[in-house]
């Protein structure tokens, strides 16, 4: 049977993934992560996933031809990053564009840092140094009008998120994923933090972001098909504040509500089912008062590692509940 995707790549000249989309100046910005073809074998914690730059991807509108901007930023001009330039997410504040992109230091352990321009289309120019403090993968920085700008973050397994439980990096110990939380305990959650005038500091100490069920109670570990894994991104609907995220090994794109960027957010159902493809990441952009969902799959290459960037419109009921992408 021959397949029936439900929309189609928006570049196919390179492999891209992870789309953060925003729009700036009336332009849609999409900052996926690029994904290069390697012979590193595939396992649970990424090693595959070898990308060394940024492309950012331009659109006029939702209708028109999605425009590469060529490299943006590579490995090679960040001093404290060896590999794996993983999922970004960039934001504009006072003329100026910033980067936020997550890769392994000299260590070994997954940082973020931050580069600027004065173009959403780059080139970045990073910092020497990652954020103080910053650890783990895939943030998501979103501009709050009432309150300023926060960091969302997170990912388990190659993410290392469960290596921080206690507050330090801890080796593999028994080995890779020793320090994950049992079936019944609390799941790992993602990290929020508000960021400094300057947007290159946290303002505060990094936050669990709690997501609770219907009764109240924090999600366990092994509520695999609601649990938090890792894709974080926030946007907001009628005043309200809506998480969403990956689910991981369960391939679900879910989400929960709050009254404030802090939460604890309330689960609230799935918007994405299963993509092709081991992965699923997203991000949420209102584009002239619709609604749209940027993600991925592997329809180009059919190899979980060598991926594709896609839209589709997204549709919030009046309840405030999203009408899940099938």
């Amino acid at each position: 049977m021959e397949k029936k995707y439900l929309s189609a790549p928006l570049v196919k000249h390179i492999y891209t993934a992870d789309p953060s989309a925003h729009v700036f100046d009336g332009k849609i910005y999409i900052y996926p992560s690029h994904d290069v073809e390697n012979d590193i074998p595939f396992d649970d914690l990424g090693s595959h996933f070898a990308m060394d730059d940024y492309h950012v991807i331009s659109m006029d509108s939702p209708i028109s031809e999605a425009v590469d901007h060529g490299v943006a930023l590579h490995v090679s001009d960040v001093p404290w990053a060896s590999q794996q330039m993983w999922a970004p997410d960039a934001t504009e504040k006072d003329g100026k564009f910033y980067l936020f992109f997550p890769a392994k230091d000299y260590d070994g352990i997954f940082r973020i840092g931050v580069a600027i321009s004065s173009s959403p289309t780059g080139p970045f120019r990073p910092e020497a140094k990652p954020i103080a403090g910053s650890f783990s993968i895939d943030p998501a920085v979103f501009k709050d009008p009432a309150s300023g700008y926060y960091l969302y973050f997170g990912g388990i397994w190659g993410g290392q998120l469960q290596r921080w439980r206690d507050g330090y990096f801890k080796s593999e110990g028994e080995g890779p994923f020793a320090h994950l939380p049992e079936p019944r305990e609390p799941a790992l959650c993602a990290k929020v933090v508000r960021l400094s005038d300057d947007l290159l500091s946290f303002s505060e100490d990094v936050r669990d972001l709690v997501i609770i069920d219907e009764e109240g109670n924090a999600l366990l570990a092994g509520d695999t098909e609601r649990r938090f894994f890792e894709a974080s991104w926030v946007h907001v609907f009628n005043g309200k504040y809506y998480f969403s995220y990956s689910t991981g090994d369960t391939h679900f794109i879910c989400y929960a509500i709050a009254d404030n960027p802090y939460g604890p957010f309330t689960y609230a159902g799935r918007l994405l089912d299963p993509v092709e493809g081991w992965t699923t990441h997203h991000s949420i952009c209102e584009f002239e008062g619709e609604w749209f969902l940027f993600y991925h799959d592997v329809e180009l290459s059919g190899e979980t590692h060598l991926r594709n960037i896609k839209m589709v419109k997204l549709s919030h009921h009046a309840d405030g509940s999203i009408h899940i992408v099938e």
